[in-house]
């Protein structure tokens, strides 16, 4: 049979998908889960100065160190781990490591470089619409994220506490709900408009074309059930909180600030139920830090050249980082009326993907996880040639939620401890 040209025009008007079931409706179980189980990734992306960073020895019985004093009243709530990585970070430029530290693919940013799922978009496809936000990608600074999809699209991060705020908690006046359901209602005529002619034009494709379209129609797919669920929450009320709306930090000089905004935030959002995966980018703000004791910006005194007045200027900024990060361990550990606490809950990874920034070594990364159902208390050293998969953490902390995997981008296998 002949093949007959088809033009984009054609292709686009007819291609259509099945209709999916409600997902809310067939989750509802996991919804109403007392403890349901949580992840938080943060990221420092400029590194942290490793001598002060890493215990002298391994074990339970280290000696905390410089950063590590902050935080040291949490021990037996977190885990310290040497010697993880990812292999072949090295790529177009050299902070090109950032985009693939929750994911491990190789060679960022070279040519034919296409991105894989990062773990918090994994976790976050696996838990589904069972919160109004699968996931909520936040930067201290830009856009730019570390989160992206299983087709390596990056999601871009939320950078203003309060725009996050009010999409969390404000509901809007009764014109903005009408407008914003509308929109969605279009979104899904546009699909059932496509459906309706599919028939007309599977008889006039190839089997390779038709292969195309049947991946095509995942991606659609999936839109569609993200469509039905994003409308089901669209009908139900936000939650209602106490807490004042907060306030954006202004200055990009203020690096401390921004970190602390959207910690603050992130206990809210959980104890809400309004997304269980959370992420944070802090990032490179290219301006010298309000931080006392500073006067040279955070980007050049991480590659310090061993110089002491500019690595005694970065363990100032990294110590108020640790500390910021130590107050919302705090947040988390605080009891609830039923006796638990969020960070029992919460798996938190805290980390970078930079082992030494001077260098732009992405090897034997300053790792720390706390929370959730893993033991704890110990610093943790893998030793050898090769760094240990960092993957290898990421497949155990997607079991901490629930997912039944045994991989992770180059993961060799779960990483074990006790």
């Amino acid at each position: 049979m002949a093949m007959h040209a088809l033009n984009r025009r054609h292709f686009l008007r007819a291609s259509g998908i099945a209709l999916a079931l409600p997902w809310l409706e067939t989750m509802g179980n996991v919804a109403n889960d007392a403890t349901p189980p949580r992840m938080i990734n943060i990221c420092q992306t400029l590194g942290l100065y490793a001598d002060a960073w890493f215990p002298k020895s391994a074990g339970a019985d280290y000696e905390p160190s410089e950063y590590l004093q902050h935080i040291d009243g949490f021990r037996d709530r977190y885990t310290l781990f040497s010697g993880l990585g990812h292999k072949n970070q090295t790529g177009r430029q050299a902070h090109n490591s950032e985009i693939t530290w929750l994911t491990s693919a190789e060679h960022p940013g070279l040519d034919g470089f296409v991105n894989t799922q990062s773990v918090d978009q994994a976790a976050s496809d696996f838990l589904g619409y069972v919160t109004r936000f699968p996931s909520i990608v936040m930067a201290t600074n830009s856009a730019q994220s570390q989160s992206f999809t299983s087709g390596g699209v990056m999601v871009p991060a939320e950078v203003s506490p309060s725009s996050l705020f009010a999409k969390l908690f404000l509901q809007g006046d009764a014109a903005a709900v009408a407008k914003e359901t509308q929109r969605l209602t279009d979104g899904g005529s546009i699909l059932d408009h496509l459906q309706a002619e599919t028939s007309s034009l599977l008889p006039r494709m190839s089997g390779a074309d038709r292969h195309k379209l049947d991946a095509y129609y995942e991606a659609l797919r999936s839109a569609e059930r993200e469509l039905v669920s994003v409308k089901a929450w669209h009908h139900k009320p936000k939650p209602t909180v106490t807490t004042e709306s907060p306030s954006d930090v202004e200055s990009s000089a203020d690096l401390i600030g921004r970190i602390s905004a959207m910690f603050k935030l992130m206990p809210l959002i959980l104890e809400t139920d309004s997304s269980r995966v959370l992420s944070l980018m802090i990032q490179d703000h290219g301006v010298v830090p309000v931080v006392q004791g500073v006067s040279v910006d955070h980007h050049n005194l991480s590659h310090h050249g061993q110089d002491e007045s500019k690595i005694s200027q970065l363990r100032l900024v990294e110590n108020a980082i640790v500390i910021a990060f130590g107050e919302l361990l705090n947040s988390l550990s605080e009891k609830r009326d039923d006796g638990t606490s969020l960070l029992e809950s919460t798996t938190v990874l805290f980390g970078s993907n930079l082992g030494n920034a001077n260098s732009h070594s992405a090897v034997d990364l300053p790792i720390l996880v706390a929370g959730g159902p893993l033991p704890h208390g110990k610093h943790h050293v893998y030793e050898g040639e090769m760094n240990t998969p960092l993957s290898n953490l990421f497949v155990t902390l997607l079991r901490t939620i629930g997912m039944e995997t045994e991989t992770f981008g180059h993961s060799t296998e779960p990483l074990v401890w006790s």
